[in-house]
């Protein structure tokens, strides 16, 4: 018969292996284009940074998490908002400083996956799924992800190819002349709407 300590080993290792927020963890390497950050993503917006603190689980007593509240300026996917509040597990507790990477005033662009059961969400692959907006020399709003944007529009010459109506001619030449490095946000934000249309 198990003993308590040992109940909750395994208890917390299938959760481990059957979350989806922590499965993510371990797909770091794989890249994820845009089309496949808005199919895994239930939800997608844009906001700044309201709240952020680290909290333990009400449920799962022992497992660190980050509560965020987002003011919505815009929802690309999912119902219309004016606060978005997720709940992401803290995977390493060296990241407990800075609020794992959420900060009061941060503006970003989030592709939220469906909350598990426990209410735990994080960004689609990760920070692949996270670009934070800033404004770059000349002034323009840019956009990049935990990857640097990089392979972000890999593959998707051929979609655009398949659906030409539903992509403008500006995400057009965006997904064919990009590699990686930043985007302006409007572009990313047109074409991140187009490809949602498109999907439906």
């Amino acid at each position: 018969m198990f003993q308590a300590p040992m109940r909750s080993l395994v208890l917390l290792a299938t959760m481990v292996l059957a979350n989806p927020a922590w499965a993510q963890q371990g797909a770091l390497a794989v890249p994820r284009n845009l089309e496949q950050l808005t199919d895994r993503a239930a939800t997608i917006v844009r906001g700044s940074v309201v709240r952020a603190h680290v909290e333990m689980h009400p449920e799962l007593g022992s497992l660190h998490t980050v509560v965020v509240t987002l003011r919505v300026r815009e929802t690309l996917k999912g119902p219309a908002r004016r606060e978005f509040t997720f709940r992401q597990y803290v995977w390493d507790l060296r990241s407990r400083v800075g609020e794992t990477f959420y900060r009061k005033g941060d503006d970003l662009i989030l592709f939220m996956i469906e909350p598990s059961r426990y209410g735990l969400s994080s960004p689609a692959g990760m920070g692949q799924g996270r670009f934070v907006i800033t404004r770059d020399a000349a002034g323009r709003e840019i956009a990049v992800n935990g990857a640097g944007n990089a392979r972000l529009f890999d593959g998707m010459r051929e979609a655009l190819a398949r659906k030409e109506a539903a992509y403008s001619a500006d995400s057009a030449r965006l997904v064919s002349s990009h590699r990686q490095g930043p985007v302006e946000a409007a572009l990313l934000t047109r074409l991140i709407r187009e490809t949602v249309d498109a999907r439906r």
